[in-house]
């Protein structure tokens, strides 16, 4: 199939590999972004992937706690003066606690649900307007715990990013603690058994073509091959669960012995970063400038 520019542009911004790089890849791949990013990893050709958990659009993520009960919410705005506004903020702090109490299952369903004699679609209708950009509720989670169970939460610059941590055991200062540890560290799973297999296989994959395609590995034994390719597939892993992390307060220890130390257990975790995987629209603000003053 034909491989366009603007495919080839966003593989380069994703991967930092060259132009011809990225287009002979979108060409072994059919046009797959996904698989062109594979094929670029396995060839050793990207400089640095950037994941499509990006930070790509503006807004602002909340939590709100009552009792053993929590929800976590993303709205998003066009641009970050709005995630400032008023209004914007008190939509946001309106939206999970009408949420919270709710507890919908789907987004519309949320919408759907009645605020000050009205819909909270209506709300996001009535503040796009006021307002001037498009407002929109993304995504959100409700979470509840059991009563022998703590909830950890953080937010980062205003909420940026936030977490949010279901703890068995421990205190409620290594609950937050844990919730700062998912904020900044990003894992996908609490541990390797929640892990899916296809995630697993696809690693496993990615990094025996990778071991492959290395030419220190050329003419090895097969059984030194095979011994590179699961402790690569082991460290990509681990980078994902949450016990298996350096503690950032004391990176000589992990996650794990830390919950250990306190007899405690992460059951559960939310972390929502604003705009992850959505793609930012481009402006030079120079331009825009131009474009209004010649109007």
């Amino acid at each position: 199939m034909a491989v366009t520019a603007a495919q080839v542009k966003e593989l380069r911004e994703k991967t930092g590999a060259g132009m011809m790089d990225c287009k002979n890849a979108l060409a072994e791949s059919d046009g797959d972004m996904e698989k062109a990013i594979d094929w670029l990893r396995e060839k050793g050709i990207a400089k640095s992937i950037k994941k499509a958990s990006r930070i790509a659009a503006e807004g602002l993520s909340k939590i709100v706690i009552e009792g053993d009960k929590a929800c976590v919410v993303e709205i998003n705005s066009e641009t970050d003066f709005v995630a400032k506004n008023e209004q914007f903020l008190k939509l946001l702090d309106d939206t999970a606690k009408t949420i919270l109490a709710g507890n919908p299952a789907t987004v519309e369903e949320a919408l759907a649900l009645e605020i000050n004699g009205h819909t909270l679609n209506d709300e996001f209708i009535n503040a796009t307007a006021t307002i001037g950009e498009k407002i929109v509720l993304r995504r959100f989670e409700v979470v509840d715990k059991n009563a022998d169970e703590l909830f950890g939460d953080y937010s980062h610059m205003g909420g940026a990013k936030t977490a949010l941590v279901v703890l068995k055991g421990g205190t409620p200062e290594l609950a937050h603690y844990m919730a700062m540890q998912v904020a900044s560290m990003s894992p996908s799973y609490v541990s390797a058994a929640d892990m899916p297999a296809d995630v697993v296989e696809h690693e496993r994959k990615v990094q025996t073509e990778i071991v492959k395609n290395d030419e220190k590995f050329a003419g090895k034994p097969e059984n030194v091959i095979n011994g590179a390719i699961e402790g690569k597939v082991s460290k990509a892993l681990k980078d994902m669960c949450l016990v298996d992390q350096e503690y950032f307060l004391d990176t000589a220890k992990k996650v794990a012995a830390v919950l250990k130390e306190s007899g405690a257990e992460v059951v559960k975790f939310v972390r929502y970063a604003v705009g992850e995987g959505i793609e930012k629209r481009e402006e030079n603000f120079a331009e825009e400038v131009a474009k209004q003053m010649n109007a």
